[in-house]
């Protein structure tokens, strides 16, 4: 019989609102159980500082410019997170084997092999007294990789538990990554485009708060600017040219928000809504093809904070429904919640699996996922 490791998977996402953690069981092959999950809010000193270091850092040489600054705010992130730790072990009366300690994302660019996570593993095993393993992308990355997405092994266990075949799994974070199903034993992942990141950095800059709630705000406005100029996502160069090597993986810094400036709060969400929705469909279309699933329609299952947008969900619907025959939208497209997953938190349970993957050396990342050389394992572990 498998061993089971008690595992704490701490995320915290491009939108940079806190840190999803969940605890869970796992022999980190098929065995899987939560234990629970739970959502710790920044302080507002620290999503302040986060975001003004995110806007400095656009550029590699960024990482050595601000490199004091970067430093103090790592061992802040890291003592936040021990703080967690402590919570949840008080909570739970649990001790955990490891901790799955992903950081937070302040710089990813696969062209130039970089993904910085802010986040000190080393200190957070001293501060929790347990085992840590971090630095989950060095690894895939310097063997031909592009650091990312990572949570299509995770996918799998997903979808074979839950048999769900053939599917899309979207996840709508900052960035969004997708991990395609044609049946159980084939999978293909990539990133796709901005989510929402630039929905929440619009409204940031243009009111006084962080995201619009269910995206009442957005559907007041109107679609101002003609966006097909803009869908220039990766899915359309490789169409264009097969032959030629594309990026897979995003950092938010590759997309800005020229195309809508000088709209007001509401057209410009509703603008930037219309983007997001129409690349998911755009890719929804072209994975159909790619896939040779043009007789069925996959199910598209969201996760990630975007699945709350409610105007979000209603305009991937009603463009959907342009293309699909027969089918109703509301049959294809499903939130994961309705499969008893809380789609808050699929990334923070998976990064607790990765942990423990990387600790038994079994791959977190494929050639069909990240483009790396062969399936490889990942995560820097810190024993305690």
């Amino acid at each position: 019989m498998a061993k089971l490791f008690t595992s704490l998977g701490l995320m915290s996402g491009t939108s940079g609102d806190g840190v999803d953690a969940s605890l869970i069981t796992t022999d980190g092959k098929e065995k899987f159980d939560l234990i629970s999950d739970y959502y710790f809010e920044y302080p507002p000193e620290i999503y302040k500082n986060l975001v003004e270091l995110k806007d400095k850092i656009s550029e590699k040489i960024d990482l050595q410019k601000y490199a004091l600054e970067l430093d103090k705010f790592e061992r802040d992130i890291t003592f936040f997170n021990a703080k967690i730790v402590r919570e949840i072990i008080e909570k739970s009366k649990r001790k955990f084997d490891f901790i799955g300690f992903h950081g937070q994302t302040i710089y990813h660019n696969p062209k130039d092999k970089i993904s910085k996570q802010l986040g000190n593993g080393s200190l957070l095993a001293q501060l929790s007294d347990t085992s840590v393993v971090y630095n989950f992308r060095d690894n895939d990355i310097a063997n031909g990789g592009q650091g990312a997405p990572l949570t299509p092994v995770y996918h799998k266990l997903l979808s074979n538990n839950l048999n769900l075949y053939p599917s899309i799994f979207l996840n709508i974070g900052g960035i969004m990554n997708t991990t395609i199903f044609k049946d159980k034993n084939k999978f293909l992942a990539t990133d796709i485009g901005p989510g929402m990141c630039l929905i929440d950095k619009w409204i940031r800059l243009n009111s006084k708060l962080k995201f619009d709630d269910k995206g009442i705000i957005a559907s007041k406005g109107k679609i101002s600017v003609n966006l097909n100029y803009y869908l220039d996502t990766f899915f359309h160069f490789e169409k264009k040219y097969p032959n030629k090597k594309y990026i897979k993986s995003f950092d938010i810094n590759d997309f800005d928000l020229s195309f809508v400036r000088g709209l007001n709060l509401e057209d410009g969400l509703a603008t930037l809504v219309e983007y997001t929705a129409s690349i998911i469909v755009d890719y929804y279309i072209y994975i159909q093809k790619f896939t040779k699933l043009t007789n069925y329609n996959p199910i598209l299952i969201l996760c990630g904070g975007g699945r709350k947008n409610k105007y979000l969900v209603k305009r991937i619907c009603s463009n959907l429904k342009k293309f699909i025959s027969k089918e109703n939208p509301k049959n294809i497209i499903k939130l994961i919640d309705e499969y008893n997953v809380n789609g808050d938190f699929v990334e923070s349970q998976a990064f607790a699996y990765l942990a423990i993957r990387s600790k038994l050396g079994l791959p977190i990342s494929f050639p069909n996922t990240t483009d790396c050389l062969k399936p490889l394992t990942g995560g820097k572990i810190i024993f305690k």
